[in-house]
């Protein structure tokens, strides 16, 4: 279930006893956990409303909770924030199931119980799992696909009484890397801009949306691969001078670098641009430029300067040599080599 399904289903008051809300997308999470709120009258909130986080409490008292009668209400929601127990991670202490297991073959009629799960992938081989896939709802939060993100914003565009020419569309999605949280962080300021318009324009989002570091290492990656050395080094520069670590700048390039690599091989192999991004566990919008890019240049390429980075890297941490010095030495080492 999607949650444009899941808001009609509780405006036409079809709720159902339990749901387990499964993906890693931060923003749909939220909008989801706000939805369910609505199911309790803000006045009966305080005495039925219980919210739980996982990390911090025990099975036992989620069981308590869900089990116990509303209070001057009809319904009563509890909210299971962080369900690690539900992944292949190793727990700090062992988790006693079976009260839950009991639980979902008998829910309280009047109690709503909501299980946040906000992972890209759940542990299937475990029995608690493969029974709340079966008698819990499921809401889908996994991040969106590029039209997806592309739809939740025009929507919210709308619902507001704003338009947004295609330029401008596209510039937002390429300076965020199409991340939904982050996009809706920035309307707010471009509604103040466009308010006497009601339009929001390409020169709005260039001139308050600043490019996110991922995708200006992206813009890095292709100048250095297409050997425009000079834009390679301006990107790195600004970078500089918006201050950051020369540390963070060589991950996320290590990073961007690894996922050309991996997504070139997996593509190689026959997978699709969405199983790609579900295998890696990484947007699909940086997946779709990945790959893009990945199919470009030769995978020794790639590799040559995954491999210079690592070098630089072992440099910044072992030695007192000028950062920006180290990156223009890879720079022109690396376009010495053999080019496609």
């Amino acid at each position: 279930m999607k949650i444009n399904e899941l808001s009609k289903n509780i405006d036409n008051q079809r709720i159902d006893p339990v749901y387990l809300v499964q993906g890693n997308d931060q923003y749909l999470q939220e909008k989801v956990e706000k939805a369910l709120l609505s199911i309790i009258p803000d006045d009966q909130r305080i005495m039925n409303v219980g919210i739980l986080d996982f990390e911090q409490t025990t099975m036992s008292n989620i069981l308590n909770e869900v089990e116990s009668a509303p209070f001057f209400g009809e319904r009563r929601l509890v909210i299971v924030r962080n369900a690690k127990f539900l992944t292949g991670e190793r727990l700090k202490q062992k988790v006693d199931l079976d009260g839950l297991v009991n639980y979902l073959n008998h829910p309280e009629p009047t109690t709503v119980m909501v299980i946040l799960a906000p992972y890209a992938k759940l542990d299937g081989r475990k029995k608690i799992v493969k029974d709340l896939k079966t008698k819990a709802t499921l809401i889908n939060t996994d991040s969106p696909s590029e039209n997806e993100v592309r739809g939740y914003v025009n929507s919210d565009i709308e619902h507001n009484g704003y338009q947004i020419d295609n330029n401008g569309m596209n510039l937002l999605i390429s300076r965020t890397g199409a991340n939904l949280a982050t996009i809706m962080n920035e309307l707010p300021k471009l509604y103040l801009y466009g308010v006497d318009s009601k339009i929001i324009t390409e020169q709005a989002v260039s001139e308050l949306v600043p490019q996110s570091l991922n995708q200006n290492v992206f813009d890095l990656i292709n100048a250095l691969l297409n050997s425009n050395i000079k834009k390679a080094l301006d990107i790195y520069a600004d970078l500089m001078v918006l201050q950051e670590q020369p540390l963070r700048i060589n991950a996320a390039l290590l990073s961007q670098f690894r996922l050309l690599i991996q997504s070139k091989i997996l593509s190689e192999r026959g997978f699709s641009q969405g199983k790609v991004a579900e295998e890696l566990k990484v947007h699909p919008y940086r997946v779709k430029l990945a790959l893009q890019t990945s199919r470009r240049f030769n995978l020794e390429r790639l590799e040559a300067g995954y491999l210079g980075l690592v070098d630089i890297e072992h440099q910044l941490k072992s030695t007192t040599r000028d950062p920006q010095g180290l990156f223009e030495l890879f720079l022109v080492k690396f376009n010495n080599k053999k080019k496609i």
